[in-house]
């Protein structure tokens, strides 16, 4: 790999781990978004391929509104920080 390209494989995102421990599976997230998602892209989050700035903030948003949705109590929404390590 040359220096100029971009590293797109991160590994598995925290997002893997708190979707996992919640039993929350990928349609969940897709169902609950607001915006356009596909499960395609859930997936790729998980796993850790890099997406844009935006789509990651979707998944944020995607996820505050499912767990609340599922009758969990959150202090403040979920960040892109706490669920992605890029």
């Amino acid at each position: 790999m040359g220096q100029d390209e971009i590293e797109r494989n991160m590994g598995v995102q925290p997002l893997d781990g708190i979707m996992t421990g919640h039993e929350l599976g990928n349609h969940d997230l897709v169902a609950a978004s607001t915006e356009p998602m596909t499960h395609k892209a859930v997936q790729r989050a998980r796993k850790g391929r890099r997406l844009t700035r935006h789509m990651k903030q979707r998944m944020a948003d995607a996820l505050t509104v499912l767990m609340r949705q599922k009758g969990m109590e959150l202090e403040k929404p979920w960040t892109v920080k706490e669920l992605f390590t890029y």
